[in-house]
């Protein structure tokens, strides 16, 4: 009989510990916590002001794995996963790819020497003749053509039509001038740096670059 009592005795205080334990621990609340980009479901305990996250939840958002050894926990990345877009789905093209960075980096730069030759000849009273600035319009075609056939993904599909734009914009003002001289006209030695044309070329011509260095498709609106 005593023997009873206390195993009765033992299961009350044990029924009391755990509902202790339960009162005492904060609400769970399933949040949606991003890591670079990718969002997931992780149930998130608030202690004292301090968010905890379940460890089990997290490594599989971080794509990641957790093992462990006696009172060790390891958590293993294996790899990060790609930014998602607004849909909460994984972006399938993320930047630009290698091989058409290098071709657009190479055809913008015949742009650039297209560009400057065309400013050195005006800036300083030389001859423009339609031979050697139809010299540079075909190897930036070239440029062109080559960038396109490197297009893999939609990034680099967006950035041709820019890169595309840039070199229509080169020729436009080129063809400008030519015409100009064509048609005997005087051309200051300071008209490009009042040509709007000029001055959008330039900053197209920047925006490529910076897109070319981040190794993302940012559309800012300088080459439209």
């Amino acid at each position: 009989m005593q023997k009873r009592s206390s195993s009765a005795l033992l299961i009350l205080i044990t029924l009391l510990i755990v509902t202790a334990l339960t009162l005492s621990l904060p609400a769970q609340e399933s949040r949606t916590l991003i890591v670079n980009g990718q969002p997931g479901h992780v149930t998130v305990i608030q202690v004292n002001g301090r968010s905890y996250a379940d460890l089990e939840a997290l490594a599989r958002v971080v794509n990641g794995s957790l093992s462990f050894n006696g009172n060790q926990v390891t958590l293993t990345l294996s790899g990060t996963p790609p930014p998602a877009d607004a849909s909460g789905n994984p972006a399938t093209n993320p930047g630009l790819s290698k091989g058409f960075l290098k071709a657009g980096i190479e055809a913008m730069f015949v742009v650039r020497e297209w560009h400057s030759a065309l400013a050195n000849a005006i800036q300083n009273g030389f001859p423009i003749a339609a031979t050697w600035l139809a010299d540079y319009r075909n190897r930036a075609a070239t440029g062109l053509r080559l960038a396109s056939v490197a297009a893999s993904t939609d990034s680099d599909h967006n950035a041709f039509q820019l890169l595309t734009n840039a070199f229509n914009l080169m020729d436009k003002l080129s063809n400008q001038y030519l015409a100009s001289i064509q048609s005997r006209n005087y051309i200051p030695p300071d008209s490009l740096a009042n040509d709007p044309l000029d001055q959008k070329l330039l900053n197209c011509g920047h925006s490529l670059a910076s897109m070319a260095a981040s190794g993302q498709f940012v559309d800012d609106g300088s080459c439209q």
